[in-house]
C-alpha cells in the first residue's frame, strides 16, 4: 500500500468478502473501527489499526499468518506502530484466553478454530512477555474490538468517511 487511495481501494474491494463466520470482512472492519473511535477517540493509530486489521485475510485468502501479512502491508503506510497492533491482534486472542478462562466461550466460530492454527493459550513466559510489550493495552482494545465487530446489520459509517483518519495517520512523523 503505497497510498490513501489505494488502502481504500483495497478496502472497498472486500465489501463482498466472507472472511469471517458471521459478517463479510468490510463490515467487520467497519464495525471494529467503530468501536475502537468510541471508546478510544483520541489515538487514531489505534482506530486505523482497527479499520485495517484483516485485510491480508480478504486479499490474499490463503494466507498462512494474516496478522504478519497485513502489517506488512500497511505498515508503510501507516507506520509501525499500527503494524505492529496489525501483526499483535491475533496474540493478543491466545493472550485474552489465557488470563481470562471465560474469554474463549465469547468467541466467534471462526475464531476458536483460528486459535488453535494461531498456538492457543500461551504460556506462562508468552503471558509475561506480552504483558510487559509496550502495545499490551492498545493490543487488547483492539482485541476486543475485534470480537465485538461481528454484528450481521449493524449500522456503521461508510468507507470513505474513514479517510481523514487514514490521511492524519498517513502524514504522522513517525506515526504514533
Amino acid at each position: 500500500m503505497s497510498s490513501v487511495d489505494g488502502l481504500l481501494e483495497a478496502l472497498g474491494s472486500l465489501r463482498d468478502h466472507v472472511g469471517d463466520d458471521l459478517v463479510p470482512t468490510l463490515a467487520h472492519l467497519l464495525q471494529t473501527a467503530e468501536a475502537l473511535v468510541a471508546a478510544h477517540p483520541g489515538d487514531p493509530g489505534l482506530v486505523v489499526a482497527g479499520l485495517v486489521h484483516d485485510i491480508a485475510t480478504g486479499l490474499d485468502p490463503g494466507c498462512a499468518d494474516h496478522a504478519r501479512a497485513g502489517a506488512a502491508l500497511v505498515a508503510p503506510l501507516l507506520g509501525e506502530r499500527v503494524g505492529e497492533l496489525v501483526a499483535g491482534h491475533a496474540e493478543a486472542k491466545r493472550y485474552l484466553v489465557t488470563v481470562e478462562p471465560s474469554y474463549a466461550r465469547g468467541l466467534s466460530p471462526d475464531s476458536t478454530t483460528t486459535l488453535a492454527r494461531q498456538g492457543g493459550a500461551m504460556t506462562g513466559d508468552e503471558v509475561r512477555a506480552f504483558a510487559r510489550g509496550p502495545h499490551c493495552a492498545a493490543l487488547v482494545a483492539l482485541r476486543r474490538a475485534d470480537d465485538g465487530a461481528k454484528v450481521p446489520g449493524r449500522a456503521v459509517r461508510p468507507l470513505g468517511e474513514w479517510r481523514a483518519v487514514l490521511d492524519e495517520v498517513a502524514r504522522r512523523p513517525g506515526r504514533p
